[in-house]
């Protein structure tokens, strides 16, 4: 298993209510600061939320100050805990050479990701 290194720019949350989506989530951060990407982790064979998820920011400033100011505040009525996220090196470096390109608002956003040919990306991250 690789060595796993600290997020600067995402978070990971625990302690989530069951019913929350990824859409909530993201809701919940981004009344405040610029949100990238949010996950809840639903369990495979309920698809009912595992109770923690993943929120990305924009930049490391934005994430530091949403780990400081909702680490242990209530989310519908449940009290949350948020850490910086623990990554793979490896995943983070595919998801940095990822570029996204607006080819046509109509059709919305095309990922174009720069990888070897015998590599794989491990999107469940």
């Amino acid at each position: 298993m690789a060595e796993q290194v600290i997020s600067q720019t995402k978070l990971f949350v625990s302690g989530l209510p069951r019913k929350m989506r990824g859409k909530h989530l993201r809701e919940e951060f981004e009344k405040f600061w610029e949100v990238v990407f949010a996950r809840v982790v639903l369990d495979n064979e309920t698809g009912r939320s595992r109770g923690f998820g993943f929120v990305e920011f924009a930049n490391a400033e934005d994430a530091a100050k949403a780990q400081a100011e909702m680490n242990e505040k209530e989310i519908w009525e449940r009290q949350v805990r948020v850490d910086f996220a623990k990554e793979n090196p490896e995943r983070m470096q595919a998801r940095e050479e990822a570029k996204v390109v607006k080819m046509n608002p109509d059709e919305g956003n095309v990922v174009k990701l720069n990888l070897d040919q015998d590599e794989e990306l491990d999107m469940a991250a």
